[in-house]
């Protein structure tokens, strides 16, 4: 963990207002929420904050609505979920920046939580503005940031409220996740096997050149092989490829030789959509007017015992469509061989995203050794060892 960040257990809190910005955006259908994993993960701060005396008061966003009030993001089908996780009252105030949740937050009682309206409904949180992370400050009398997930993001109630509020310290979440991460950027037990997925190569650039020099393999999956499959002179058909990154991918794996893998045969198909016939091809055969979807069997094998003989291991992104049953077996047998690796005493970290919630829906969530809260966020940091977030609350 960053030494300079200071911790919540070195802050004064009896009595105090705990502001904490936590992440809840939670998926939500039919107003209610469908997956309350980020919720969950906000439980051992709160504890901590409420067994010490501390009044906590939460900021989060949830979704885009675009700077004003939009009733299919509100956070307000968050709060019976909470209330009965953590087993505490949990109070509601809107907007997040009123004279009203003041109020509220000075009236709490020990004992009971306040939670805020989307952050995100103000048109001020996303460009940081000062006057808003002002107003954010006089919610509390110290200020916890719990939030992982959008440390990468400079926005008024993860950065600017800083400069409002001390102490500003890191809450118990971002600890586990920087003593997770920081073991893969400084030095991982070998063999340090990294599989990345996805769409995009772009989005992972800075992330491939550092690893290029730290992991011993990386497993290439999903779209992303595409691309450097595309690049090494194949015939993709109509598969996702992204053209402007072919001649990124093609000088990776020029520098990379042998450590990076590409798949040895593909799951095609006309599409995605429920009933397509898939077959299995090598990657020179894809069939006009098919799309690769998935990673073939051979590649599962070959991958999985890479995976399950590493003593140290990161995953971020899907081995193919997993949204999908039939293209869904490359990503599970990677969770598996994650499992497997772990049972063996490996070090593994599955970095949000996608990746995340593949590895819960296959139910070894448990089973690994750290699922990350923060896809963008854990990618950042494992690449530059900063986060906007956490850099406000150094010294702070």
């Amino acid at each position: 963990m960053t030494s300079s960040l200071r911790q919540l257990g070195a802050a004064d809190l009896s009595g105090k207002r705990a502001l904490v910005r936590v992440d809840y955006n939670v998926p939500l259908a039919d107003g209610r929420v469908q997956d309350s994993t980020r919720i969950e993960a906000s439980y051992p701060t709160l504890d901590y904050l409420a067994e010490r005396g501390a009044r906590p008061v939460l900021l989060s966003h949830l979704g885009r609505p675009g700077g004003s009030p939009d009733s299919r993001y509100s956070l307000l089908p968050v709060v019976d979920v909470l209330a009965e996780g953590i087993g505490r009252p949990v109070l509601f105030a809107e907007p997040a920046d009123s004279g009203e949740a003041v109020e509220a937050s000075r009236n709490l009682r020990d004992g009971e939580i306040l939670l805020l309206e989307n952050t995100r409904f103000l048109p001020g949180e996303t460009r940081n503005d000062e006057e808003l992370a002002r107003r954010f400050a006089e919610l509390g009398d110290l200020f916890v940031n719990d939030a992982f997930g959008t440390t990468h993001r400079a926005h008024a109630s993860t950065v600017g409220v800083t400069r409002w509020l001390s102490p500003a310290v890191a809450g118990l979440l971002i600890e586990r996740e920087l003593l997770a991460l920081g073991r893969l950027r400084g030095n991982p037990e070998a063999p340090f096997v990294v599989a990345l997925g996805g769409a995009k190569i772009s989005d992972k650039i800075d992330l491939l050149e550092g690893f290029l020099s730290r992991a011993d393999r990386i497993l290439i999956g999903g779209a992303m092989a595409n691309t450097f499959l595309s690049a090494r002179g194949e015939d993709l058909g109509d598969s996702l490829v992204e053209e402007t990154a072919r001649d990124t991918a093609a000088a990776l794996l020029d520098r990379a030789g042998a450590k990076i893998l590409l798949p040895v045969d593909l799951v095609v198909s006309s599409g995605p959509e429920a009933g397509a016939e898939a077959r299995v091809v090598v990657p020179s055969e894809v069939p006009s007017g098919t799309m690769a979807l998935d990673i073939g069997p051979l590649t599962r094998d070959l991958y999985g015992e890479i995976v399950s003989s590493a003593r140290t291991f990161f995953w971020n992104g899907p081995m193919g469509f997993f949204e999908r049953e039939a293209f869904a077996e490359g990503t599970n047998a990677l969770a598996a061989a994650a499992a497997a690796a772990t049972s063996a005493g490996a070090f593994t970290v599955i970095g949000g995203g996608d990746s995340a919630a593949a590895v819960r829906r296959a139910g070894l969530a448990t089973a690994v050794s750290h699922v990350s809260t923060g896809g963008g966020a854990s990618l950042e940091y494992l690449a530059e060892g900063s986060l906007p977030g956490l850099d406000a609350l150094e010294g702070s």
